[in-house]
C-alpha cells in the first residue's frame, strides 16, 4: 500500500506543479478539520436539507482521490467566474438565506452550495463535500465548500481560484456539516496558518 500511496502523492504533486490550481500539505497531522461535536446549523441553513435535499444526502461510499481534486478546481474557477457576488439582504431583503445562486448572482454559501451540486453531479459522493462556516482574513463570516479527499481537507472558495489545503486558507473555522451525516452539524474550531 504505502508504493502506492508514494505514486499518488507525487502524481498530485506533479499535478499541482503543472496546473497551479490546487496544492498539497505535506503534514498529514494536520491534513483533516478537526471534529470536536455536535453543532446547530448555521441560520441562515436551517432548512437547507428540505429545500436542497442533495445538499444533506448521504456517502455512496466513493473516495476522492487526485482527479477529483482536478475537477474540484474547475467546478471552483468556473463558478466564481460566472456567478455574480449579491448579498442576501440585497437580493432577497434577508440577512441570511442559504440557497443556489440566483439570475442575479449569490453570496459565498449560495457559491458553496453551487460547487457542491456541480461537484456530485460530477459523482463526488456528497458525504465528502461538506459545507462550512468560517471567519474570513477580515473576521468576518464566511461560507466555503470543503472537500475531504484521501489526502485531507481541501477548500473551495468563492474569494480565490486556487483549492487549498484548509490549514493554508489563512480562514478560522468554525462548523461543517457532520462528515457522517451531512444533514447535521459539528464545531471544528481551527485556525488555518497564515492568520494575522
Amino acid at each position: 500500500m504505502r508504493p502506492v500511496r508514494s505514486v499518488l502523492f507525487a502524481l498530485l504533486a506533479m499535478l499541482a506543479a503543472t496546473q497551479g490550481g490546487f496544492a498539497i500539505d505535506a503534514d498529514p497531522a494536520i491534513a483533516f478539520l478537526p471534529v470536536k461535536r455536535a453543532a446547530p446549523a448555521p441560520d441562515g441553513a436551517v432548512g437547507l436539507c428540505e429545500a436542497i435535499d442533495w445538499a444533506c444526502a448521504p456517502g455512496n461510499g466513493r473516495a476522492a482521490g487526485a482527479e477529483v481534486l482536478a475537477r474540484a478546481v474547475e467546478v471552483n474557477r468556473a463558478a466564481n467566474a460566472v456567478i455574480r457576488p449579491v448579498t442576501d439582504l440585497a437580493q432577497y431583503g434577508v440577512a441570511e438565506r442559504w440557497s443556489l445562486p440566483s439570475e442575479r448572482g449569490g453570496d459565498c454559501e449560495d457559491y458553496a452550495i453551487y460547487k457542491k451540486g456541480a461537484l456530485i453531479g460530477a459523482g463526488v459522493s456528497p458525504d465528502r463535500l461538506l459545507l462550512a462556516t468560517t471567519l474570513d482574513r477580515r473576521n468576518k463570516a464566511h461560507a466555503v465548500l470543503v472537500l475531504r479527499t484521501e489526502r485531507g481537507d481541501f477548500v473551495l472558495d468563492n474569494t480565490r481560484d486556487e483549492v487549498l489545503p484548509w490549514n493554508r486558507t489563512e480562514l478560522v473555522f468554525l462548523r461543517m456539516q457532520d462528515p457522517a451525516r451531512p444533514g447535521a452539524w459539528v464545531s471544528v474550531f481551527a485556525e488555518a496558518a497564515g492568520r494575522r
